[in-house]
């Protein structure tokens, strides 16, 4: 069966396994050293962040190449 093509970011299949992964790692570093909340503990959050953030706002881009670059910015991360 064909799917749609997906009105709102929100719908990509993708954004919600990203969105998951941004509440897998709220999970897990809250069980970080208290040390590290200024270090590792914000690090790797921004970074699962940037994730979905990055696929929702080339979600919205109109030419090829820029959903591409936010899409590989999203792999990146």
């Amino acid at each position: 069966m064909k799917r749609k093509p997906a009105k709102r970011f929100q719908e990509l299949v993708v954004w919600q396994k990203a969105h998951e992964l941004v509440l897998s790692v709220y999970r897990f570093s809250k069980e970080f050293p208290k040390s590290e909340i200024y270090g590792l503990t914000s690090q790797i959050r921004r970074t699962a962040i940037s994730v979905p953030a990055n696929i929702a706002e080339g979600f919205k881009k109109k030419g090829k190449a820029d959903k591409c670059r936010f899409m590989n910015i999203a792999q990146g991360s």
